[in-house]
């Protein structure tokens, strides 16, 4: 088969990931979206942190979206399973690195990473995010351009473990903010959080004079994603 069709057929592939996201997830909402390294051990803090996060989201009834993979990934796809609602996982194909975790009720597999990335937005009411590496920051970078420039609705950001995430937090106001190519508000986009309890409060603290569900305006800011 040549290039020419091979790509052609391409596009069927990637419709085909879009619908089955679209199918199994419709119905997920209340969800939040949690990242963070694959490379974290089980015994490492980071991993309990985010295994007792998701625990606690979902018990206060968020559905939980993960990469599906090891790591933070599988943190907080068991917390979440552990917990009264559903653990998601966004499984991506990689040469290393990534394989499934089981404690996911919902399991979804994709090529594409852009594909992917559309599923971890569309159905989040928040982002968890925890120490990792380019994968990790490209999400969060992902989600914060997506909001300053209006192409998404603006939902809690909240970065868990100060101590990890300073120097780029510094480096935010240090640098880009002193250089003018971002604004004072951007950064107020970004929270930090350490608990469970500082990670519930964060959420329902934003949503308290509304529903979690996209406002009209914003369901049609999400079609655009």
């Amino acid at each position: 088969m040549s290039n020419e069709k091979r790509e052609a057929w391409k596009v069927f592939q990637i419709i085909a990931e879009f619908v089955d996201g679209f199918e199994q997830l419709s119905h997920v909402r209340p969800a939040i979206s949690i990242y963070g390294s694959a490379r974290t051990h089980p015994s490492h803090p980071d991993y309990q942190r985010a295994e007792s996060i998701a625990l606690a989201l979902s018990n206060a009834g968020f559905s939980v979206i993960s990469g599906g993979g090891p790591g933070i990934m599988e943190a907080a796809n068991k917390g979440a399973f552990n917990g009264s609602s559903t653990s998601i996982g966004l499984n991506i194909c990689l040469p290393h690195e990534q394989q499934s975790n089981p404690y996911q009720d919902i399991s979804l597999n994709f090529r594409h990473f852009f594909a992917r990335k559309v599923m971890f937005v569309k159905y989040a009411s928040a982002y968890v995010v925890l120490p990792g590496g380019f994968g990790t920051l490209d999400e969060l970078a992902e989600i914060l351009t997506l909001i300053q420039t209006g192409k998404t609705r603006r939902i809690p950001i909240i970065l868990i473990n100060a101590t990890f995430w300073k120097g780029l937090i510094d480096w935010f106001s240090s640098s880009l903010l002193a250089a003018g190519t971002i604004k004072e508000e951007d950064l107020k986009l970004i929270n930090i959080c350490e608990t469970p309890d500082e990670v519930l409060k964060t959420i329902f603290d934003f949503y308290e004079h509304r529903g979690f569900a996209p406002s009209a305006k914003e369901e049609e800011v999400l079609l655009e994603l």
